[in-house]
């Protein structure tokens, strides 16, 4: 969608489903010049952008999650199709989406400023001041793989409730999702010059869309090393930034182990494990380590994976053959280094077999990275300062979680581990889509969650009125 029209271009991307390899659709592969049309769009349609009233945005918004709504089913094949989720998983995502575009559209209305104190200084007496919230003018995102249409609605339903202009550019081999949301808020009545999406090679198109100082603030979700470029070509514009993670669970002597081992199981081979707050490591007190081990590798062998439209499915494949080879290489180094593979470890095609280890040491990449994929390290711990400490030692901090029933072991749990969000007696899977959501170190900057995600699409400005006759 460029310039209020669709456009196609004669070279194209396939995209493709990765359980099987068939061609799904094909999409325009975008190329610098289109860059350039969408740049002065948006940045001309940002006044346009501006104008739409706190109502007109919001029912926009609530209109558009009526019509996701109304079409769950087709959104979630969409997801599950080309991307790794299970059609179960995708409904979930879809759904998601619908709560993502009300909040947006409740927050919308939410969106003001405060009165200034200006007499609380000498001098201010005749003075009076505000400040509102204004929007900060063309908002480029940039979304991944793994989440095809929530993230992208985390990122359009805040942009548009503050008045921005917006460039989305999906992840290129999930793009059909973020073109089927396009569809959906050009029906519910966004102007159609406000949003521009853009199909294609980051390589191609990266650069220059993040360095262009028409754009006033880059909201990317991908990995450190994009994030690492993008901040080295980014200039003078505000930049949040979720880069992944590799999240921590403690289990205590005193938690309830079934609970445990079902929230962590699904917390590490949601979606294939491709997953920014997916269960990576699991540190656990020595006292219940066995029993906890054989209850998470039998919950994890009866998994169901294949077939990802299957009702019976339980995980489908790493999105590409690519990235499932490079976990199994991980594997195979940690294997290599000592670590011994309690259940799973091979690979078919994309599909990883869901992997439980045990003595990975820390200078394996499956303890160090982010893997990205269907594998989890077990540790036995004797002291809780040893677990934190463990837990903390990865120089990342998006999730942390820990499960105990005793309140003061679960409250230094909740102190004590270094993470942007820390779940008590859950996975560090759980995320509610209006909540600060973002990570610390390696983890990220900013917060996303639509509030806060508002607050970083919006400048505040302040207006000071000087009353020579109060």
């Amino acid at each position: 969608l460029l310039a209020g029209s669709w456009e196609d271009r004669s070279d194209t991307i396939d995209v493709r489903d990765p359980y099987d390899n068939s061609i799904i659709d094909t999409v325009p592969s975008a190329t610098v010049d289109d860059v350039e049309i969408a740049l002065s769009a948006a940045a001309a349609a940002a006044d346009t952008a501006r104008k739409l009233t706190t109502y007109e945005r919001a029912q926009i918004l609530f209109r558009t999650a009526a019509i996701v709504d109304a079409n769950l089913e087709g959104f979630a094949r969409t997801i599950a199709r080309e991307g790794s989720k299970t059609i179960r998983e995708a409904r979930k995502e879809a759904s998601r989406c619908v709560n993502t575009l009300t909040v947006s559209g409740e927050e919308a209305k939410r969106l003001t400023g405060e009165t200034i104190a200006v007499d609380s200084f000498p001098g201010g007496e005749q003075r009076r001041g505000h400040y509102d919230r204004v929007p900060i003018g063309v908002v480029l995102a940039i979304t991944p793989f793994n989440d095809p249409l929530n993230v992208v609605a985390h990122k359009l339903g805040p942009a548009i409730a503050g008045g921005n202009a917006v460039i989305l550019k999906p992840a290129t081999v999930t793009p059909l999702s973020a073109l089927k949301l396009t569809e959906a808020l050009l029906e519910a009545g966004l102007p159609g010059d406000v949003l521009q999406t853009v199909t294609g090679h980051g390589s191609v198109l990266g650069d220059v869309l993040v360095a262009d100082p028409r754009v006033r603030m880059v909201s990317f979700t991908g990995g450190v090393e994009a994030g690492e470029r993008i901040m080295g070509k980014v200039g003078l514009k505000k930049v949040g930034m979720e880069l992944g993670s590799n999240s921590p669970v403690i289990v205590w002597h005193d938690a309830d182990l079934d609970w445990a081992v079902e929230t962590c199981v699904s917390g590490a081979f949601w979606a294939a494990g491709q997953n920014c707050i997916g269960v990576q490591r699991i540190y656990i007190h020595r006292d219940v380590f066995e029993v906890f081990r054989d209850r998470f590798v039998k919950h994890t062998t009866a998994y169901r994976i294949g077939d990802k439209l299957d009702e019976t499915t339980d995980m489908g494949p790493m999105i590409t053959q690519s990235e499932a080879e490079r976990v199994e290489r991980w594997i195979q180094d940690a294997r290599a280094k000592g670590a011994t593979v309690l259940s799973g470890g091979g690979r078919d095609g994309a599909l990883v077999q869901p992997t439980v280890l045990e003595n990975v040491p820390a200078d394996a990449t499956l303890h160090s990275e982010e893997v990205f994929g269907p594998t989890v390290n077990l540790y036995p711990v004797d002291d809780l300062d040893e677990a934190l400490e463990k837990a903390n030692s990865i120089n990342f901090g998006l999730h942390a979680a820990g499960f105990s029933r005793d309140l003061e072991t679960a409250y230094r749990m909740a102190e004590g581990l270094d993470a942007g969000g820390v779940m008590i007696n859950d996975s560090t899977d759980y995320r509610l889509d209006s909540m600060p959501f973002g990570g610390i170190k390696n983890s990220g900057l900013g917060r996303e969650g639509i509030r806060f995600s508002l607050q970083e699409m919006t400048e505040p400005k302040v207006v000071c009125w000087y009353l020579p006759g109060v």
